[in-house]
Parts: structure tokens; sequence; C-alpha cells
């Protein structure tokens, strides 16, 4: 039921009480209204028109526009199931029947009691480990219909609980002794999180034990999560997918495990999965306290920025352009060339902003990173600024990721508190700070200029080019846009010289990449290798082959616009170059396994229907011509006219190609062609 009015005006008053009203905070303002009552009725609307000095017709724009934000209340408790293409490789679309069939209502309703609401969401970058399921701010993987049962029913047991408190389990946990026996490592990822960690760790915390239980970042070994690790003078030995009711025994008699335990997986630096790869930009990653300043120092951290800080702006420059880094968001534009733009250009202002709208299906290790190392990113952003002259950064975040969010959060306070951001970098000359802005569920605003636009207070549309970003992003200034691991990759080029980082890779894909392994694999995870590797070699020598143990039919790399590979191409390096030469794109390293279940003319026509849903609307091939297709494709499915449907598929196909205003149009058609082409007759 819509809330009191004047209860509502009076709470308004006092949610915006001394916020700055500059167009930046907008969405972030309408966001606290959203959390506060739960939507954003018409009279808040009013009120928010009136305070930022907008038209109630530009605000409405704004509400209307964000998937998060709701026009009328919802159920009390939300639950969203992951319905992109690494969750539908293994079951999501039967666990969402089964969810219609156990509350009866379908996708987008609530239930008549007002209890609980259904709802869809692309991608919540547990890729790894789904089927996911989000209530509330907390992520499940591996959820079937016998744990959705459950999770639902806890879930309306807890909302009607007012006194119910969570405990916080997030962070380290401290013990009183100033000396403890051992260090024990339960990671705090989103991932590790979704199949029990959290439990785990209160389990042993509760054993009373003499250690230090530190919640570290996963090494993105998702397959062997919860992984316990406990140190030892040899190293960190591993006890793979513990449970919280395994805890009692792993310490029997209050005593530490070794290496003869049956769950143990031996030093974990000698997992094959891990001694293969070769990790620059996740070197950290599993091995710290996230929000350890001393931790990240230890491990090498701020070298990077030290060294930055004695050279001028052009020489670093000249280690980005010498490291031959390339956009690792997708469109693998040089970092070099981008930053030279900015630096070249004359402002007074100059932005930095991190694309973290980690929004692909198969995608996760942005995530990780941030949620494994989160001050990495901080040092890329200011060596960044350093670089351009920018003393202000953006950091703008999925609102799928809440676990990321306050990681990210609680790094920037702490990077500020160190005197690593403010008026004097390090105790440098040097300004720079760092603002976290959050998506507002817009898988458009992965586009640099729709993600201005959010930024500035707009509905994400995409905006045409010319100018460029680099001349006139942000607020018109100058601005340099990355995504995270782009920006995260620069601390080490700093740190060790362009030269060392180019000496990996293949041709014009230099460096390593962290391709990230989902759907139907059996061992899932981020892979840090150089380019060049095969597919094949990617998802056999370190996936494992398929989950459920049937064949392979198809691998889809570079997300939701990227195409479908038969078992021909496979055998194609991975490289910018050599993807591109077969009609294929890296994108930003998601690769996603199907088995010989799978219907590749759904797969086809969900491509589309996906970029229907997530058009901005502004230019029409996009816009008409995704819906059109999906229509198209239902009727060859039909077998309604085959070659007639086929040919004016193929003709729908090249206007989004060559007409769309940006990538999501342009790239749409990529992975129906590439069913036409190698998966003709599941069509």
């Amino acid at each position: 039921m819509p809330v009191d009015t004047d209860h509502e005006l009076a709470t308004l008053q006092v949610l915006l009480d001394g916020s700055p009203t500059d167009a930046e905070f907008l969405l972030p303002v309408l966001q606290r209204v959203q959390q506060r009552f739960g939507y954003v009725s018409p009279a808040a609307i009013r009120f928010v028109a009136q305070a930022f000095n907008r038209s109630r017709a530009e605000v409405y724009g704004v509400v209307s526009f964000y998937g998060d934000l709701r026009e009328a209340p919802v159920g009390d408790v939300v639950v969203q199931l992951c319905m992109a293409e690494a969750c539908q490789a293994v079951g999501c679309r039967e666990l969402a029947r089964h969810a219609e069939s156990l509350l009866q209502v379908t996708l987008g309703e609530s239930t008549p009691d007002g209890r609980l609401h259904l709802e869809a969401v692309y991608c919540l970058g547990n890729c790894a480990l789904g089927p996911s399921v989000r209530v509330g701010d907390a992520v499940y993987g591996g959820v079937t219909g016998e744990r959705l049962d459950a999770l639902v029913h806890e879930a309306v047991a807890a909302a009607r609980d007012d006194t119910a408190v969570k405990a916080d389990v997030s962070e380290t946990k401290h013990t009183k002794l100033e000396a403890p026996h051992a260090r024990v490592f339960v990671p705090n990822d989103t991932a590790a999180r979704s199949v029990g960690a959290d439990a785990v760790a209160a389990a042993i915390e509760a054993l009373e034990l003499d250690v230090e239980i530190v919640r570290n970042g996963s090494r993105g070994a998702y397959w062997l999560e919860p992984l316990v690790e406990i140190d030892t003078p040899r190293g960190r030995i591993g006890f793979a997918n513990i449970t919280a009711t395994q805890v009692s025994a792993l310490f029997a008699d209050g005593t530490l495990p070794n290496e003869d335990h049956p769950l143990s997986v031996g030093l974990v630096e000698d997992i094959p999965w891990l001694r293969d790869q070769h990790r620059i930009t996740f070197r950290r990653a599993g091995l710290i306290d996230p929000l350890s300043l001393s931790d990240y120092r230890t491990h090498g951290g701020w070298a990077g920025l030290e060294h930055a800080l004695t050279l001028t702006p052009q020489a670093i420059i000249d280690e980005v352009n010498a490291s031959g880094l390339r956009g690792r968001g997708g469109a693998a534009f040089p970092a070099g060339i981008k930053w030279q733009t900015v630096l070249n250009a004359r402002s007074a202002t100059k932005y930095i902003v991190c694309n973290a709208d980690e929004g692909d299906s198969g995608t996760f290790a942005d995530r990780l990173l941030m949620e494994a190392d989160p001050f990495q990113l901080v040092e890329g952003m200011i060596i960044a600024g350093l670089a351009v002259g920018a003393t202000r950064g953006f950091i703008y975040l999925r609102s799928e990721y809440p676990h990321t969010i306050h990681v990210m959060t609680r790094a920037l306070e702490l990077a500020r508190s160190a005197g690593m951001l403010g008026s004097a970098v390090m105790g440098s000359p040097h300004a720079f700070d760092l603002v976290l802005r959050v998506g507002g569920g817009a898988y458009i605003c992965g586009e640099e200029t729709a993600l201005l636009e959010s930024l500035e207070g707009k509905r994400g549309v995409v905006r045409a080019k010319p100018p460029l970003p680099a001349l006139s992003g942000l607020f018109g200034q100058p601005t340099v846009i990355n995504n995270v691991l782009t920006l995260a990759a620069v601390s080490g080029i700093a740190s060790h010289g362009g030269a060392h980082y180019a000496g990996f890779g293949i041709d014009r894909s230099t460096g390593t990449m962290p391709f990230q392994l989902g759907g139907n694999v059996l061992r899932g995870g981020v892979v840090e290798v150089p380019f060049g590797i095969t597919l094949a070699d990617l998802v056999t020598r370190f996936g494992g082959g398929s989950y459920s143990t049937r064949p392979i039919k198809a691998i889809q790399v570079g997300g939701p616009l990227g195409a479908y590979l038969p078992e021909s191409q496979w055998g194609t390096p991975l490289g910018y170059e050599h993807f591109a030469a077969i009609g294929a794109m890296l994108g930003h390293g998601g690769v996603v396994v199907f088995d010989d279940t799978v219907d590749m003319g759904e797969q086809a026509e969900f491509a589309m229907a996906f970029c229907a849903h997530e058009s901005c609307g502004k230019c029409t091939p996009c816009r008409i011509g995704s819906t059109r297709a999906v229509e198209v494709i239902k009727r060859i499915r039909r077998s309604e006219s085959t070659r007639k449907n086929w040919e004016l598929l193929d003709e729908l196909c090249e206007t989004m190609e060559l007409g769309s205003l940006c990538a999501l149009g342009g790239l749409a058609p990529m992975p129906v062609r590439s069913v036409m082409k190698h998966f003709s007759g599941d069509l």
C-alpha cells in the first residue's frame, strides 16, 4: 500500500536535508528514496524535482528508465532469479518454472498477499556457480528447486520478524590473542559466500580456537569454494568445498588439520589449476585480507604509485604505450592513446571514470578483483589521474554487486584516511580523490557514453560520437574511461615497466587476460594466462570439460553479444585479431560452456530478446530491429515460411550492424549469425 503522503513528505524532508543537489547526486538521492520506501512515488518525484530544480518529467524519466527504481510497491521480499546465459547453461529456466509454480506467479509479479516479488535479473556475477538467486542483498549459488523453496520460506519468515538482526561476518575477525597459533583463511568473495563461506567462518569462530580468522578474497577457483586455508611453515594448506557442518570434524579436538585430511587439496599454490596460470593482475587475489593496507603493501602494493610520482605525466603514458595495454572491457582500444588524448586536451578539469558496470553474462573478474584486491583499482586510478592531470575520479559500480559495493566503500575510506587519496597523495603535491556511484540496473550503462549520462543524473541513453569522451566526456570535460581490469593492470605496468608487460601475449594482444569460465563447466573460475592459449586448451585443461560430463556443444565467448562457437573453432588462439577473423570477439573475457542438451535456436532468440529488453531506445535499428528479429526467429522456429524469414532475419541483422548507434545493437546480431551459420539445424 502507498505510504501516507504527509508522512512521506516529512520523511523525504529528513532524508534529503543537507543533501547536495548537483546533477551527479540525482540518481543517488532517488536510490535512497527507493531504499527507504521500496518505490519512488509521484509525491517523491515532485519533491525531488523541486529540490534539484528539475521538471517532474525529467525526474520521472530517470525513475522510469532504471530497472532498480520502482514506480509502485512490490512484495516485502524481492527474489531475483539470474536468467543470463551462464545460468541458462545449468538450468535456470527450469528453476524459474519451479519458482512460478511454487509461488503461483510469473516473473515480474508479486504474490497476492504482498509478501514476495519474483523477477528476472541478467547477471549476478556468480557465473561459475549457477543457477544463482538473490534474496535481498544475499546471493546464493548452485540453487536447486528444493533450496529455492527453503530460501523463500526463510525470507518470508525473516520479513515477518522485525526484530531479526543479521550478524556481520563480512570482515576479518581478529582474536584477542597477541600471538595466535595460526591464521585460518575463509574467503569473503560473493561466490564463496553464495555457497556457505559465511556460515563456515561463523562455525570456526564458534570453536574459539587459538587462531586468527582472516576473510581473504577468493583465489577465483570457484569449483573449490568454500576453500579454507591454513597458514603453515610450508605454505598455505587448502581444504575444499567445506560446509559449516564439517567444521567441527575438520578441527577435531581443537587441532589444526594437515595435508592428510580427506578434504585437503595440499599446498594451494601447487594446485595445477592455479600453478599453471600466470597471474599479474590477480597476483594478490586470495592471498591477502582485501581491506588491510599493510597486507597490500607487504605484497607489493603502492610500488607502482610511488614510482609514478617520480615520473612526468608523459613518461607514465609512454610506459602504458610500451605495454601495449588495450581496454579489457571489450572494445580493446589502446589505453595509452586514450590517455594521451586526455593529457593533450586543454582543460582545467579532467576526470578518470572506472566502468565497473560489468553486466555481461559469464564475466565476474571485475567483481573478484574489487572484492579480493580493491586497493589495486584505487592505485591504478590514481596513476591514471597523475598521467592526464585529473584530480577526481568516479567508480560506476553495478547495483547487482551488493557485497562489492560494501568492500569498495570501505576501501575508499581506508585509502583516504591513510593519505592515498585527497589533497596530497602520499604526501605529494598531487591531489586526487575517488567517489563511488552505484548504477540503477541498466545494462546499457556499460556503454561508456550511457554511463556518463547516468553519472550526470540522466537516463542512460547513448550519446552520438563525436565528440569523444576523451575530449568532451563527464560534464563536458576531457575524461578517461577504462574498465576495472584495464586500470588494475596499470599499477603493475608502473612498477615493472611496460616492456615487461608486453613480453606476454601474442601479436597485438599483449599481456595477460583474466578469462572467466562459467556455465556448464566442471572447474569454473578466473584463469589469468597470456593471450594466445586456445579456447580448447582453456576449457579442457583448466575447465575440465562440462560439469554434466556430457559432450560440449557450443561455447559463447564475449558475453551476450558474443558468438557461439562450434568445436571446429575451439582451436582459435585467444587474441583480439584472431577472434575477429572468425567473426567472434573476446569482449570482457567471459567464456560460457553449453553441453549437448542446449537448444541453440532458443539461445539465438534470447540474444535478440535481451537486446530488445536492454536497449536505451535512442536509435531505431536497435530498438525496433531487435523486437522484429525476435518475432522472425519465433516464426523460423515454428517452421513458418522458413526461407523468407531466414532472408528477413539476415537483412535485420545487417541493418542493426550498420545502423545502430552503439555496440549493443551493432553486436547483438553476432550470436544470432553464429547460430545461423554453425547450428542452423536448431533453427
